[in-house]
């Protein structure tokens, strides 16, 4: 059995695409996940990036390539009436959700579908109060446990080289992206590109630094 570790983020819509087809990408195969809620900006303000939210004509294709990728693949998906928006209170809340900080799948279910489905506004906090009641985390979400445990599986993912959500971590390798489903589904399945192909893939000497 492989262990795979999911970093995600609910403000991320290819964490919630990779997160409805996982099941289907990687039928099959014996693996176990284990769902670790982090904050995307903080990748972001580590690395030095923009969101792709923040750079408009980046902006306009992201939702539109992410609607297509929604439709294409049969995964129910409408945006949220703002975005980006905060995302502290559902990774909070997620993370509340288990004494480990680590929820399982129908947390992480609903609380992507509470952001991707129906057209709401995500940070709406009547709609907060209502999924907290729904969930009833054995933990307040605003509690410094929790919020040390979100900051440590952040932390942690920074750590690991976690550049962007979706990422899959699985023996010390890092797959990100929705679109890196299948190339993750192969290497479960033991392909032997993985065997030389993937360190030769990082040797490239970098030719330019700005």
């Amino acid at each position: 059995m492989k262990y795979i570790t999911f970093y995600l983020d609910f403000i991320s819509p290819y964490s919630y695409l990779a997160f409805e087809k996982l099941p289907e990408a990687l039928m099959g195969h014996s693996y176990s996940v284990t769902y670790k809620p982090i904050l995307f900006a903080a990748l972001l303000k580590h690395h030095g990036q923009l969101g792709p939210a923040e750079i408009a004509p980046k902006r306009d294709w992201t939702y539109r390539q992410v609607m297509w990728q929604a439709h294409h693949h049969g995964v129910d998906l409408q945006m949220p009436a703002s975005h980006p928006f905060n995302p502290l209170e559902l990774l909070r809340l997620a993370v509340a959700c288990a004494a480990s900080g680590q929820p399982n799948r129908y947390v992480c279910e609903t609380l992507f579908k509470h952001v991707w489905l129906g057209g709401a506004e995500a940070s709406d906090p009547q709609r907060l109060q209502a999924l907290t009641q729904q969930l009833a985390p054995p933990r307040a979400s605003h509690s410094d446990e929790v919020k040390s445990q979100l900051k440590a599986h952040t932390e942690e993912a920074i750590a690991r080289g976690v550049f962007g959500v979706p990422t899959f971590e699985v023996d010390g390798k890092l797959f990100w992206g929705f679109d890196a489903l299948p190339m993750l589904a192969a290497y479960l399945s033991g392909e032997p590109w993985f065997e030389g192909g993937w360190d030769a893939a990082a040797s490239v000497a970098q030719g330019i630094k700005r």
